[in-house]
């Protein structure tokens, strides 16, 4: 005998209840029970809720919400009605609910129950037998979600939204007290605005939520007669609502009443004990929430506030040059942190790009960041160049940490920065480091490549600390982004995977207009750190709000950026540039890094190799064979498909490499021949102040390599 026989013959149906999509199945005997047709149907949530005494149906939510905590099963006793609200039957319900995305599943028995002989206790009893554990659950999912409420308006939703075992309310609303008159934070009923409870009441009125409010002791309405009785005046505006119960109850909070609630229903309601405890607990949480969200939202405004004062506005008119920023501050505490921006006009008529974070998420951070901007800012405006400027600020920040803390202490604060001098006029950049991430570029192509700069200790570390600069140039059409350290590591990422997160989202990004496109890019970047709010897991979609943000966007205006008029001269398409020093030969690892990122929709990738072993080869032989720095410049140009790359490695040594015939046990003297055998073309150029070595690759692999120039060959 299959299952469904079985269940049948013993007058056992079956459900399913999808609370996600709002769909119920049942078979035969379920329909049958239910009162329509015995055969399989599948109804809206709406359809089957009809069939249910609606005191009921309201209970059972409660009993489900308690099942799914505990993992039991939900067992409750429910009416079935008629189209015309007359009782046909009572079912027992035996189902196990399954939480699922968007709500939870039910997936159960329906068996149909003897009525209760009048005067047995069972009569006596309410219909699910199970009230308290209803109620017990009712108020644990309320106190939870009022809980996460974070804002006043989140706080109404949930409150609008409560379910209430046994009784549920068609119409709320809650009363603040303004002054010596009562106010209307929120309020919810089936008609929206037209159900808007009057703001013009005074304290002193002859109105429920007033009394309330003066006396602190709850009120209760079972009938319209008993409102309409207590308070004439009162009872024009309620009437037509069509109401028949009122409860108002006071909202307190640290033992001061700071307004009412007022719940009112359709079906009237006695007000038991079991119901007015319900009520007052409701009320209690209700306050409490409304209480902290109201702290939150004034701590929330103080600290903006506090920082929209301390963060400068960028300048619009930057000749050539387009500017964006970002800040957003960390959840915790009063949302205020080290993170800062800033511009700065200097005397040269150029302009200084600052970026900073002081250590810490407190309001001794913030103080500092203060202190540190205005100090960079007179630095600056001294004259200054990059690394002097950081220079002072380093022993300032260290004097700070020794006035302060006697030079010891766990509160000691250190900072990182990135200042970097702009000229508009030509995109150069002169850029000093302090502890802080290397900018990125986005190219005119699309491409971001990060570029390493020189840098030092983070700021307030050492009083007396050296800090290198770095020079680039930003070509037309390429965007610089700077940013803190938050932008990159929130969510749990790395620098690696938090680098590869933002270069996805400004790849990504569709050019338009110039200043439109540069501030929908700085949203982008937000947006790919922070997400929906609905999301909380680690990755790209977070907002867990666990460190500042500040970032900085700066595009040289030119071809690409939708205003070039094709005057301007032809450049590389892409092209990158970076200095190893004698002293920092580990950054030879860094320029085959750049190499191989200039590279990275090369169409051979043998090529790609190729490029990357010879440059680290010329760059090794300018550091063994001179006593100066080499200069890397990688360039890009042509169409895809048929581009050209050539690499140029130039250093201040009048020396022309010699070419030479290792032995197979040699660790040296391999790389002209290298060059020989991979690069499509090669040379040595000589200059006035040293030389450069190049050579050049070609994704054509039909392209033919020209010979060499005299003046290009090299010596043998």
């Amino acid at each position: 005998m299959r299952t469904e026989d079985l269940l049948a013959a013993i007058a056992t149906g079956l459900w399913r209840w999808d609370n996600a999509s709002g769909r119920v199945t049942l078979d035969a005997e379920a329909a049958r029970l239910l009162g329509l047709p015995p055969a399989p149907v599948e109804l809206s949530e709406a359809a089957a809720r009809s069939r249910f005494h609606p005191v009921d149906f309201a209970e059972i939510n409660g009993i489900v919400q308690l099942a799914v905590a505990e993992e039991t099963l939900a067992e409750a006793r429910l009416r079935i009605v008629d189209e015309r609200g007359r009782v046909q039957r009572i079912v027992r319900s035996r189902s196990r609910p399954r939480v699922v995305d968007g709500g939870f599943e039910l997936v159960g028995t329906l068996q149909e129950v003897p009525e209760p002989q009048p005067g047995t206790s069972a009569a006596h009893t309410p219909i699910t037998g199970d009230w308290r554990r209803s109620r017990e659950a009712f108020l644990l999912d309320a106190g939870r979600a009022l809980a996460e409420a974070r804002s006043t308006a989140e706080v109404l939703r949930v409150a609008a939204g409560l379910s209430m075992p046994g009784f549920m309310p068609d119409g709320l609303a809650v009363f603040g007290i303004e002054g010596d008159r009562l106010s209307i934070i929120g309020h919810h009923g089936p008609h929206g605005d037209e159900e808007r409870p009057s703001a013009g009441t005074a304290l002193a009125d002859d109105h429920p939520a007033a009394e309330v409010v003066r006396t602190g002791r709850a009120l209760y309405l079972p009938t319209p007669e008993e409102y309409s009785r207590r308070y004439p005046t009162a009872w024009p505006v309620a009437a037509p609502f069509r109401r028949t119960s009122w409860a108002f109850v006071p909202l307190v909070n640290a033992g001061r009443t700071i307004g009412a609630w007022m719940a009112a229903f359709t079906q009237p309601v006695a007000f038991t004990p079991d119901e007015r405890s319900v009520l007052t607990t409701v009320a209690r949480m209700l306050a409490q929430a409304l209480a902290r969200a109201g702290m939150q939202e004034e701590q929330q405004e103080l600290a903006l506030g506090l920082q929209r004062s301390m963060m400068p506005t960028v300048q619009p008119d930057i000749p050539g040059m387009t500017v964006a920023a970002r800040y957003v501050p960390t959840g915790g505490g009063l949302e205020v942190g080290g993170d800062w921006y800033d511009m700065i006009p200097l005397p040269s008529g150029r302009l200084a790009l600052v970026i900073g974070d002081v250590q810490g998420h407190d309001v001794r951070a913030a103080g500092l960041m203060g202190q540190l901007r205005i100090a960079l800012r007179a630095y600056a405006s001294e004259g200054h160049h990059p690394d002097a400027v950081l220079s002072r600020a380093s022993r300032f920040l260290a004097g700070i940490n020794t006035t302060e803390l006697g030079g010891h202490g766990e509160d000691q604060r250190f900072a990182t920065c990135l200042y970097i001098e702009v000229d508009p006029a030509t995109g150069l950049l002169d850029i000093a480091r302090a502890g802080h991430p290397d900018p990125a570029i986005l190219l005119d192509d699309g491409t971001v490549l990060v570029r390493p700069t020189a840098g030092g200790l983070p700021l307030g570390i050492v009083p007396d600390a050296d800090y290198p600069t770095t020079r680039l140039v930003l070509e037309p059409g390429e965007t610089m982004m700077v940013c803190t350290d938050g932008l990159i590591e929130t969510g749990g990422h790395d620098l690696d995977t938090g680098w590869a997160r933002l270069r996805d989202t400004i790849e990504a990004h569709e050019p338009g207009e110039l200043d439109e496109s540069l501030e929908r890019l700085a949203d982008a970047l937000v947006q790919a750190v922070h997400g929906p709010p609905s999301h909380h897991t680690t990755g790209p979609l977070v907002d867990r709000r666990e460190d500042d943000i500040a970032v900085l966007l700066l595009r040289r205006d030119g071809a690409g950026c939708g205003i070039g008029t094709g005057a301007l001269p032809a450049r590389p398409v892409r092209r990158t540039v970076l200095t190893v020093a004698q002293a920092e030969p580990e950054r030879i690892a860094e320029a085959r890094r750049q190499v191989r990122a200039v590279l990275h929709d090369w169409a051979d990738p043998d090529q790609v190799d190729s490029a990357v072993l010879m440059a680290s080869e010329v760059v090794t032989n300018v550091l063994l064979h001179t006593d100066g720095d080499a200069l890397l410049v990688a360039e890009i140009s042509g169409e895809r498909g048929a581009r050209r790359v050539r690499v140029d490695v130039a250093d201040s040594s009048d020396e022309l490499p010699h070419r030479r015939s290792p032995g197979e046990l040699a660790s040296s003297g391999r790389g002209l021949v290298l060059l020989e055998l991979l690069a499509g073309a090669w040379g040595v150029d000589p200059r006035g102040d040293g030389k450069s070595t190049w050579f050049e690759l070609y994704e054509d692999a039909g392209e033919a390599a020209g010979p060499l120039s005299p003046e290009s060959e090299p010596a043998a």
